[in-house]
This record gives structure tokens, C-alpha cells and sequence, in this order.
């Protein structure tokens, strides 16, 4: 099964991801709000796949995170946002996203671009 690291800070938001992502089949390895978590949620799990929202609690917003994350993973991510501004895309894209969706996401697409995101690490 493979193992999923969700970073959400709206609450019903997450909940609604979490069931999503286990009626899916996806084992979501943890749930976090903020940027520091995350960097230790995948230090601690190493995930198969991140879910990143860019707007979150905390000093760091998504794309610092994965920025924090990328200096010793890999891992494939996932942006969701409510923002789709260039300038965040362009921060966002130099940390090689599978996808970079913006809110409100339909749950199949999100379920394509996590299958995309899993096929990419499996890859190598």
C-alpha cells in the first residue's frame, strides 16, 4: 500500500482528503498543518507521495517546505492551492511537481495525479 503524507491546515478540508485517500487504497502515513511538520513527517514516514497545500500554518508555506524537504528527498508532490498566481507557480515548479492543482480540486483528478505522482517514483 502505498504511503501518502498530507499537508492541509483546513481541517474539513483534510478530513475529507483522508477518506477520500483510504477509500482510494492509499495508507496516508500522517496529516500535518504546517511546514515544519511536514519536513519531519516525511523525514520520519519517507512517504511514497506528498499532498502539499501551499497555503499553510506556520513560518514556511508549502513550496518552502518541499524546499526544506528536497535537501534530502525526492519524493514526489502534489500542490493543491486556492492561489493560482504565476509567481507561486514558478516557486512551486522549481521543486518538480507531478501536478499543481488548484481548489476545489475534483477527487478523480486528484486520484490521477496521485496515481502519476506513484508511477514517477516507481520509476526512479
Amino acid at each position: 500500500m502505498s504511503k501518502i503524507v498530507l499537508v492541509e491546515d483546513e481541517f474539513i478540508i483534510a478530513m475529507v482528503l483522508e477518506k477520500q485517500l483510504q477509500k482510494f487504497g492509499y495508507d496516508l502515513a500522517a496529516k500535518v498543518t504546517n511546514g515544519k511538520d511536514a519536513v519531519e513527517a516525511v523525514k520520519t514516514h519517507q512517504p511514497d507521495l506528498i499532498i502539499m497545500d501551499i497555503k499553510i500554518d506556520g513560518d514556511m508555506d508549502g513550496v518552502d517546505a518541499m524546499n526544506e524537504i528536497r535537501k534530502f528527498s525526492d519524493v514526489p508532490v502534489i500542490y493543491m492551492s486556492g492561489n493560482s498566481d504565476s509567481g507561486t507557480r514558478e516557486r512551486a515548479a522549481k521543486t518538480g511537481p507531478v501536478d499543481y492543482m488548484v481548489k476545489p480540486i475534483p477527487i478523480q483528478e486528484l486520484n490521477n495525479s496521485i496515481k502519476k505522482g506513484l508511477a514517477k517514483d516507481k520509476a526512479g
